[in-house]
């Protein structure tokens, strides 16, 4: 089964704070500097463009796109952008990705040097809140419509705003930890200073908040089920619905002893038993079918990868020619390309000569898996290892993400180099991966299913099969890096398993010089930006800044 990938609510998402074709739908983006909530909030319509306007903030950054009456003020938009962010912030400071740009203080990110006024950072916290708040205030403004006729679907709207709204909080957890400032739709705006989440960094105050909005969304919390999301596969394809609150609560299970500083085997129980119910859903499998082009593999990255959308469990969207943006998938795939790359032949015109990959991640696959066929790196001039940080050549340049289609045609804007990729922010192959963790995590070993389908994963890629796991740790991190690069879960993955800081794991950069070399503790953590802790006594800085 496959979601629907048409539909006027992929429409409103693809045009709300965009500069071309608004003729062409009959929709209106709402700006909040021009209308007031009364005039903006009238039909059942009105409100779906208001929820969509969450939704667009993971694609676009701002009102007029692809540049121009930015979200947020005081930062370039590109960078200000949700996916661009996300990435710098978790795979820059790992050995999937390193950075050769000497913007500002984001060579840091790379060397993990960074420190509490660090810009790049920074623009992710405040887009993270910015999302939040977005959420509070449709959630407040559409509560008004609830039981009213001609406003049936007010409370699954307000389900998809809650889940949204504890999707950007994961994030916040995840990278700021506990201390974030924490409002919801019942704190009048302005009103305050916000209190943070939690008293201290590693805490279960936001992590609790996350997993009972999860629960009542999913409709498991007799006392708040009101608003509860789609089922499984019900929803538009780049809409919510209840696997990827699935996905949500895995994640946050899986992470718990990190998030809340203490390991508790009845979270990691939890974690599988939500996971299960994704399964037993019935409706997703791994995307098998080799086209003449590129690979099953290959097909779930590329600019019709809405096709592949029966293993794509929620992604943030995207349109080249409808929704322009500097960041998204066109940064992540125009910032891949450089050197002597003709980067036509990834559909785009553009090549920004930043991102590519390090020597230790390279040997994940020429080491521990050749012949894998995920192994998607452009050789031609690049040299494996790097001595200099600032140099495209230096480190193999990464070409998973492409604006190809399946049929081998380009994506919509070639000749501008916009991205129509939609960017898999949760997929089955990662679902499979973190039953085995979880598993591991509490018994020591995997279960012949879970070893069942990692083989489909690593057959789906070309890589051998396996019949037993004997080191399940070494195994699991490095199979979450050769299926999951680039998607967003490294630094996240690292920090679970112990090797993102100290000096047992390093790699090209790391700490800043060549060889890599041990990082603080401290930045297991990112620091609540200093702006943000001098503006509001209520906040406490993260421990080491």
């Amino acid at each position: 089964m496959m979601k629907k990938i048409t539909g006027a609510f992929l429409a409103i998402v693809l045009m709300l704070g965009l500069d071309s074709c608004i003729s062409d739908l009959d929709v209106t983006p709402i700006d909040p500097n021009l209308n007031t909530a009364d005039k903006v909030y009238q039909t059942q319509d009105d409100l779906r463009e208001g929820l969509a306007k969450i939704y667009a903030g993971f694609s676009v950054s701002g009102q007029q796109g692809p540049a121009g009456q930015g979200d947020l003020s005081g930062f370039d938009e590109g960078h200000s952008q949700y996916l661009r962010g996300l990435f710098v912030c978790q795979e820059l400071p790992t050995e999937e990705v390193i950075n050769g740009w000497n913007d500002g203080n984001l060579p840091k990110v790379s060397q993990m040097t960074w420190g509490d006024g660090n810009e790049f950072i920074r623009s992710f916290y405040y887009r993270a809140i910015y999302q939040v708040s977005l959420a509070n205030e449709f959630i407040r403004q559409a509560s008004r419509f609830v039981g009213q006729e001609g406003f049936e679907r007010v409370p699954e709207f307000i389900a998809e705003a809650r889940y949204l709204r504890a999707f950007s909080y994961w994030h916040a957890l995840d990278l700021f930890g506990n201390g974030v400032p924490f409002v919801t739709e019942a704190n009048e705006v302005g009103a305050f200073l916000p209190l943070p989440a939690g008293e201290n960094a590693r805490g279960p105050e936001l992590y609790k908040y996350i997993e009972s909005e999860a629960l009542a969304i999913i409709g498991d919390n007799p006392e708040d089920n009101a608003n509860v999301l789609p089922d499984a596969e019900a929803a538009v394809f780049g809409e919510a619905d209840k696997a990827a609150a699935y996905m949500l609560l895995g994640k946050l299970y899986l992470n718990h002893a990190v998030y809340l500083g203490s390991e508790d085997n009845g979270e990691y129980q939890k974690g599988l038993q939500i996971l299960q119910r994704l399964y037993d859903a019935g409706v997703y499998s791994l995307y098998t079918t080799d086209g003449p082009n590129y690979s099953a593999y290959e097909a779930l990255f590329l600019a019709d990868n809405q096709l592949t959308s029966n293993e794509i469990i929620w992604a943030f969207t995207f349109d080249g020619l409808n929704a322009k943006t500097f960041g998204g998938t066109t940064y992540i795939i125009n910032a891949s390309m450089g050197g002597a790359m003709d980067q036509t032949d990834y559909g785009t015109a553009d090549a920004w000569g930043g991102n590519r990959t390090t020597p230790e991640f390279v040997d994940y696959f020429e080491v521990d898996s050749p012949n894998d066929g995920r192994a998607l790196f452009f050789t031609e001039g690049q040299s494996k290892e790097i001595q200099n940080q600032d140099q495209f050549t230096e480190g193999y340049a990464v070409v998973k993400f492409k604006n190809k289609k399946q049929d081998g045609s380009d994506g919509s804007n070639l000749s501008e180099g916009f991205a129509d990729t939609n960017f898999p922010v949760f997929r089955l192959a990662d679902a499979y991966l973190m039953t085995a963790e979880l598993e591991w995590r509490i018994n020591g070993s995997i279960s012949a299913a879970s070893i069942g389908r990692i083989n489909e994963i690593r057959t789906r890629g070309g890589a051998s099969t396996v019949n037993s796991i004997t080191d399940p740790k070494d195994f699991l991190l490095k199979e979450r890096a050769r299926e999951l690069y680039w998607e967003g879960h490294r630094r996240t993955d690292l920090v679970r398993f112990g090797e993102l800081v100290g000096d047992n794991y390093v790699w090209a950069f790391k700490g800043g010089i060549p060889s890599g070399t041990s990082v603080n503790s401290r930045y297991n953590l990112m620091p609540i930006p200093s702006t943000d802790v001098n503006a509001n006594p209520n906040l406490k800085q993260n421990p080491g800044y």
